[in-house]
């Protein structure tokens, strides 16, 4: 499971700050590059907005601190005695919505059927899935269509919502984020989770107050009583905030300051691995590219280019220069506490420009070509500056690169569009097994899968396999499955693996958290000093 690290221990501010803080210590001021690209929990499955999703709404089931999934919003959970391809579900009961709606079965019929329709970014995680069902009034059963061993660590981050709510106020329907649509549902908000929303302003600031009513105020610590979350994309001034005692919490300290906070006084930091590869991804399906300059021909598709571009990009030069030696050089999508990852498969190819320039001259391009790479600005750690080496990297072989860095709100879409050629994502695997890395990135874009695959990629063979996983029982052959499709991965490489991440989390003294290896907060748990 997760490799979690524990909080580092606190230490006493001097007096007259720790006077100041005293008198607002459940507050939390809490800031992170990335704000939330909607409200609607099934809209985007995307790390910040998950998070914060997770402080408003619930799932059935969650992952704890120690990585193990712990009861949520369902109490028990189990295969049934009748049907192998049914699991039973016992739903917690005195739970109430934040504005008062009795939480109940029929509740979670309603969410998870959500969670599978066409706009939703979910839809992947419950594709197995033939029928969700009300038995009683705090049963539920989910019919898959074949015994799901899988299927409690898919719910994890599929949250429950108020059926009469989001009826009532026209949100039926999941918003199509990629499509540029706005809902009731992406602007407000309805849970049953620790914290109320009292005011949000996207992209300024979102406040969050504690739910007086929360079914689990004896479980949890509940320290933080009152949340105010700033988004702050640039990374010297979310800094100097931190620094500055603006803000308690940040979740993306800037690898070229970590010396800095750690010498601070009243601050400290949580680091850890984080189960996130970055990488880019190629459009190797289309017949030609409309942004390059070669016509009639996608350079892409041929899979000399891909492999000189990959032994062109020098990994160890991103991790050194670019990261500060924050991140560790990957050779593929899956990080290592993920099922079906070894260390074989994670072998990265050596950088050779000569060996590269031999492969396009074989290739047909030894005088290379011109092209578009599409970045996000504000999502990863440092996303744009790796792009930026990208680019010079590239150039050696010939390949000219114009690069477009944007906000992830305008990223993301192109990729859900199928509107960029070349491009970087980042994937976490937070049900800790190949089949969603498979599911999302390698699945051809039908059947409700292959949602994040922007390669244009569609392999029935590999199709048949993926989809076989959420069924196997036998371990040995699921296992085996899983690496065969690596094999299949590796050989066609339609995504280039860059690295995996390390989380640097800057927390005020007066709080104790744990760093949470999918960049997961969940301020429920975090306790006061």
């Amino acid at each position: 499971m997760t490799n979690r690290i524990a909080a580092i221990g606190a230490a006493l501010l001097a007096t007259t700050a720790l006077t100041a803080t005293t008198l607002n210590a459940e507050t939390l001021r809490w800031a992170r590059a990335s704000e939330a690209l909607t409200l609607d929990p099934h809209s985007q499955n995307e790390g910040p907005t998950t998070t914060l999703m997770h402080q408003i709404y619930e799932p059935l089931i969650l992952n704890d601190l120690t990585g193990a999934m712990a009861p949520t919003l369902a109490t028990e959970w189990a295969p049934s005695e009748e049907n192998p391809n049914v699991w039973v579900f016992q739903i917690r009961e005195g739970v109430t919505f934040h504005g008062g709606e009795t939480f109940d079965a029929s509740d979670v019929v309603f969410s998870l059927n959500r969670a599978m329709s066409e706009t939703s970014n979910f839809k992947e995680l419950l594709s197995g899935v033939v029928e969700v069902r009300a038995t009683g009034d705090y049963t539920v059963e989910i019919e898959t269509d074949g015994p799901n061993p899988l299927l409690p660590n898919n719910l994890t981050n599929i949250m429950m919502m108020d059926e009469g709510w989001t009826t009532e106020n026209g949100s039926a329907e999941v918003q199509d984020y990629a499509a540029g649509e706005d809902t009731f549902a992406a602007r407000n908000v309805n849970g049953t989770g620790p914290y109320v929303l009292e005011s949000r302003t996207a992209d300024t600031e979102t406040i969050l107050n504690l739910n007086e009513n929360y079914w689990g105020a004896d479980e949890f610590p509940l320290d933080v009583t009152r949340i105010e979350f700033t988004p702050i994309q640039n990374p010297a001034t979310r800094l100097a905030a931190f620094l500055g005692g603006e803000v308690d919490f940040i979740q993306d300290v800037p690898v070229q300051d970590l010396e800095r906070v750690e010498a601070a006084e009243g601050i400290g930091l949580l680091t850890g691995p984080q189960n996130r590869v970055i990488f880019f991804g190629l459009n190797v399906g289309d017949d030609d590219l409309t942004r390059d300059n070669v016509d009639g021909e996608n350079p892409l598709a041929n899979p000399l280019v891909r492999q000189a571009m990959d032994i062109a990009i020098n990994r160890e030069a991103i991790q050194q220069i670019v990261m500060r030696g924050q991140s560790a050089p990957a050779g593929v999508i899956a990080p290592p506490p993920v099922n079906g990852w070894t260390e074989e498969l994670d072998a990265y190819p050596e950088y050779d420009v000569e060996a590269a320039r031999a492969l396009m001259e074989e290739a047909g391009y030894a005088d290379g070509f011109t092209i578009q790479l599409d970045c996000p600005n504000d999502r990863y750690v440092n996303d744009e500056a790796i792009c930026q080496a990208a680019v010079g990297m590239l150039a050696q072989i010939g390949i000219t690169v114009n690069l477009s860095a944007l906000p992830r709100a305008q990223h993301f879409p192109l990729i859900a569009n199928l509107e960029t050629d070349f491009y970087l994502l980042g994937w976490g695997v937070p049900t800790y097994d190949a089949e969603y890395v498979f599911n999302f990135l390698y699945h051809g874009l039908e059947d409700g899968r292959g949602s994040w695959n922007g390669t244009r990629y569609n392999n029935p063979e590999m199709n048949e396999m993926i989809v076989s996983l959420s069924s196997e029982t036998d371990l040995d052959v699921r296992n085996q499955t899983i690496a065969d499709l690596f094999a299949m991965a590796e050989e066609e490489l339609i995504y280039i693996p860059i690295h995996n991440q390390i989380l640097n989390w800057g927390i005020s003294d007066e709080w104790s958290a744990m760093v949470d290896a999918d960049d997961q907060v969940l301020f429920k748990y975090f306790e006061l000093n």
